[in-house]
């Protein structure tokens, strides 16, 4: 039922404007226009209003009625497919960038957004990044229909075939380079016009002072109502949450000190310290940007280069190569092996597909696919080797979208960022009492006095030191694990290597270097056509002991396969040209055996992986691996011992145990003939024994461990397939150095408990001073910067220190 009011000055029930006049109301709620009441009764009518009980009038004002025709281009079967994410039989997948999303209550409205079409199955909100993903029915709803349903309710998609996230992360570095460059060179000039405070001029009599002064003021606004924007938001959100972050106090440091400066500019009674309050923003954000170029220099932070391979074969002029992934164009032909995952949706160009898109969908079950059908990014090819055109470039948004999805990320809390927070949370209550306290006191005394010292206490106790301290440190120590070819995912991971107590390799491909094995064939002699039948099936594969194999059946020419199977642990087997051949360990051959020296257990051959071949459910002979141990882990294991309790987890057999004791010190802790499910068990059982394990592994057979572990390490030499429970991928060569990356780790975090207490002793001392009256806040607010840089200093300088003693940096 419709009423009316005379009230006056009235707002708006759904985005809070004042509305013209009280005709356009619905019940007791008034709105400022049609666009405002047609929201609130789309709302209404599907039992979505607990909307406005999140927020006061959270909607954002919609200036017109959406047009019925508006998004018919969204019909366009083509267009659409440009926009879709994922497709299958039943549902697709899509991310829209929503630019009026603003609150909590835009978070809940858009994850619950299914309640008025339930054809929209799943909505996940990125708040920072301002998207909605977003997976619907599309035999019950069309894309054009979920469009207009999310128009309907105040948050129209800003539709647009460029990578909107990719965008926005450019847009906002830049934005991030101009208020370093305006806050740097506001401060410069001010310091520059400052010179008559500094040289003790006599203001009261001098123009040129007092024109400076004011020259300061206009310098210094820019800086204040734009540069430092982003601590004031991030702190008042904090407060509507009921936390207290680190950006509040420092947000209160940054107000006393603006606010003091204009003051005495104003009123005449100083020079104000619009210098430090300038240098403490330049140098706040010169923190930021460092931690923000490192991840962006590293690629690895929150990118789709920890999840997807770092390489990926490429054909070009009947020629295989490997290209960076970033370097994938539309129209790249790619070869995509078995296990591995396929970067950019693309046309299947030959090969059959068995497409498994348990990383998008959560369905495991493979989705067969025939040439020139599209796949999807994200898919993993369980079958044999295929073609793809890719018909996209690589979508960075996407993918770190799939690295983000909860059905394999597992979440750890970082105690240095916690302790952080909570340091702040109280230490800006017991800096507001005490300054106001210290007020109190001195307002029965002097009132200037009483000012001076609120001010004083509030910006000389600026917690810079646990803004700057934890980027820097960090950000740093993840440069030089970069540059000794460790790459970690998160910048927490470095907390946990320090905490690890319990390291579990495995062997093959890990401890051994596949690159260096010397692999001979033993049996019968097989015909230049049986290799090409053996060539074909190994191409399908990226075990290192395929690869291998590979590199002695130069020469002969491969035919397709069909019914391609890999089993970890075991082996691989396939049709080609009509005949089963099977290649793997003794327990996938099991066939008839040709010639009596063939008859004899893995065992038998010391030092040696053996990989058995049949033909037909003949065993024709069998490759016969010479390992070759990484040069330096002798020298790794003798130290690695010391301190922590290692294991060996090895699905190959026992032959080499008594060298491995030797390393070792004992076979207690070696553990052989292991399955993946095997290794996945034992992890978890040293984590239920309160371990903190480090799992390394070669990515392929060790997938469930390597999640499983706190820190999963792939170690990788020349394959480009790794896994997305990794944590960190370290190269092959630089394996040896585990030990300093550990305890380069455990110095990072002294290094940070460091400037820590650096931080409480300054402020300690500069309370104490500022609280009796003898600090000035001139002097207050010169410490302020002065403690930022000590921080940038101690950090930058230590770290970079102890790498270059723990040989990380020369």
């Amino acid at each position: 039922m419709f009423e009316t009011s005379s009230t006056s000055a009235i707002k708006c029930y759904h985005c809070g404007e004042d509305c013209p006049d009280d005709k356009i109301s619905i019940e007791d709620h008034h709105f400022c226009c049609e666009g405002c009441k047609i929201v609130y009764q789309v709302l209404h009518q599907n039992d979505l209003c607990t909307y406005y009980a999140i927020e006061s009038t959270p909607g954002t004002k919609v200036k017109e009625l959406p047009s019925t025709k508006k998004f018919a281009f969204l019909d366009d079967e083509g267009l659409s497919a440009s926009l879709i994410k994922f497709r299958d039989s039943k549902i697709s997948r899509v991310t829209f960038y929503i630019p009026s999303m603003h609150c909590s209550s835009c978070i809940w409205l858009l994850e619950n957004i299914y309640k008025v079409n339930p054809a929209i199955t799943e909505s996940k909100v990125n708040f920072l990044a301002k998207t909605v993903s977003l997976t619907y029915l599309h035999n019950e709803v069309s894309l054009r229909q979920v469009v207009e349903i999310l128009t309907s309710v105040g948050y129209e998609p800003q539709i647009t075939l460029e990578d909107t996230e990719a965008k926005n992360d450019s847009k906002y570095l830049r934005s991030l380079y101009y208020k370093v460059g305006i806050a740097g060179f506001s401060f410069g000039n001010i310091m520059m016009l400052s010179f008559p405070e500094y040289l003790a001029l006599d203001a009261d009599s001098d123009s040129i002072a007092y024109l400076f002064r004011y020259l300061n003021v206009l310098l210094s606004l820019p800086v204040f109502f734009y540069c430092s924007t982003e601590y004031f938001t991030s702190a008042y959100k904090s407060l509507k949450k009921g936390v207290i972050n680190i950006d509040f106090p420092l947000s209160l440091g940054i107000i006393a000190l603006f606010g003091r400066s204009l003051y005495e500019i104003v009123s005449g009674t100083g020079g104000g310290y619009m210098d430090s309050f300038t240098g403490l923003l330049f140098f706040l954000l010169l923190g930021k940007l460092f931690q923000r170029k490192t991840f962006e220099a590293l690629n690895f932070e929150r990118n789709y280069r920890s999840y997807f391979p770092v390489s990926v074969t490429v054909i070009r002029k009947n020629e295989e190569t490997t290209i960076p992934l970033a370097n994938i164009k539309s129209g790249d032909r790619l070869l995509i092996r078995h296990n591995e995952l396929i970067p950019a949706d693309a046309i299947l160009f030959s090969g059959e597909g068995n497409i498994d898109y348990s990383f998008v969908t959560g369905e495991s079950t493979p989705v067969v696919k025939v040439p020139g059908e599209r796949i999807y990014a994200g898919g993993k090819q369980t079958g044999g080797v295929i073609e793809v055109e890719a018909v996209k470039d690589v979508s960075q948004s996407y993918l770190t979208q799939l690295w983000n999805d909860k059905s394999f990320k597992e979440e750890h809390n970082s105690n240095i960022t916690e302790f952080s927070n909570i340091v702040s949370k109280y230490f800006t209550f017991i800096l507001l009492a005490v300054a106001l306290g210290a007020a109190g006191y001195w307002l029965t005394v002097d009132y200037g006095t009483a000012l001076s010292v609120f001010t004083a206490v509030l910006i000389v106790a600026c917690p810079c030191a646990l803004a700057l301290s934890t980027p820097f440190a960090l950000g740093n120590t993840l440069r030089i694990f970069s540059r000794n070819n460790l790459y970690l995912k998160h910048t927490t991971i470095v907390e946990r290597l320090a905490k690890a107590d319990t390291i579990v390799f495995d062997k093959t491909g890990t401890l051994t270097e596949t690159g260096q094995m010397t692999v001979e064939y033993e049996g019968e002699m097989l015909s230049g056509y049986e290799k090409s039948l053996v060539k074909s099936l190994a191409t399908n594969s990226l075990h290192p002991l395929s690869r291998r194999i590979l590199d002695i059946l130069n020469g002969v020419r491969v035919f397709p396969v069909k019914n391609y199977t890999e089993k970890a642990g075991l082996g691989i087997s396939a049709e080609v040209e009509g005949k089963s051949l099977k290649l793997g360990s003794i327990k996938l051959v099991n066939g008839v055996v040709t010639k009596e020296h063939l008859h004899e257990k893995e065992e038998s051959s010391w030092n040696k992986t053996i990989v058995f071949l049949s033909i037909d459910g003949m065993i024709k002979g069998k490759f016969v691996f010479s390992n070759v141990y990484r040069e330096g882990i002798g020298g790794l294991i003798d130290k690695l011992k010391k301190n922590f309790k290692l294991f060996i987890l090895s699905g190959d057999n026992e032959s080499e145990k008594t060298k491995l004791r030797a390393v070792f010190g004992n076979d207690d802790n070696l553990y052989f003939n292991q399955s993946p499910f095997d290794k996945l068990e034992f992890i978890k059982k040293l984590k239920n024994e309160k371990k903190k394990v480090i799992m390394l592994g070669d990515g392929l057979n060790d997938a469930g461990a390597l999640a499983a572990g706190d820190v999963g390490i792939s170690v990788a030499d020349d394959i480009s397939n790794f896994t997305p429970a990794s944590d960190a991928i370290i190269k092959g060569t630089n394996l040896p150095k585990l030990y300093q990356y550990i305890n380069f780790s455990k110095t990072t975090l002294n290094i940070i408990k460091f400037s820590f207490v650096i931080s409480a002793m300054y402020n300690l001392i500069g309370i104490g001073v500022a609280v009796t009256g003898n600090l000035s806040p001139l002097f207050a607010a010169i410490l302020m910067p002065v403690s930022s840089v000590t921080v940038i200093v101690i950090t930058v300088t230590m770290t970079t220190f102890f790498a270059k003693r723990r040989g990380l940096l020369k």
